[in-house]
């Protein structure tokens, strides 16, 4: 029995570990849809935290501009953030909605820091392409 357990948290671990999905517009724009529905009402349209209920907050919500990120800005830091809510504050987990679902808001709170932050880095031309085209 307890080579099961260690056998199935080693597999929820390893599952928990995995390497977060691209980037893709479609996703940011399901983020964007989910952020409008979940996340505006603390943080405002533009993530500034200055949505209708920030006035009566309080730590106030974060500025996505500005404010650094509790458990970090990568994209899975921004995924565990809305996961799991951050403990002593209003910021509650949001681990009803899908996985995808809160991939894609994590994408889109990143991509409401600057543009491009959300989305892939595009890779640079191979050193091939660059010889056929002389």
């Amino acid at each position: 029995m307890r080579k099961a357990v260690l056998v199935v948290t080693l597999f929820v671990g390893a599952v928990a570990l995995a390497a977060p999905p691209a980037s893709s517009p479609a996703l940011l724009e399901k983020g964007k849809a989910s952020f409008t529905l979940n996340c505006v009402p603390c943080h405002g349209v533009a993530g500034a935290g200055d949505g209708v209920a920030a006035a009566a907050l309080n730590p106030k919500p974060r500025n996505f501009k500005v404010d650094a990120f509790k458990n970090g800005e990568k994209p899975e830091n921004v995924f565990k953030t809305v996961s799991e809510g951050i403990p002593t504050t209003v910021m509650v987990s949001f681990a009803h909605l899908t996985e995808e679902e809160r991939w894609s808001l994590a994408y889109y709170v990143l991509e409401l820091r600057g543009p491009g932050v959300g989305k892939p880095v595009a890779a640079a031309p191979a050193a091939d392409a660059k010889k056929k085209k002389k």
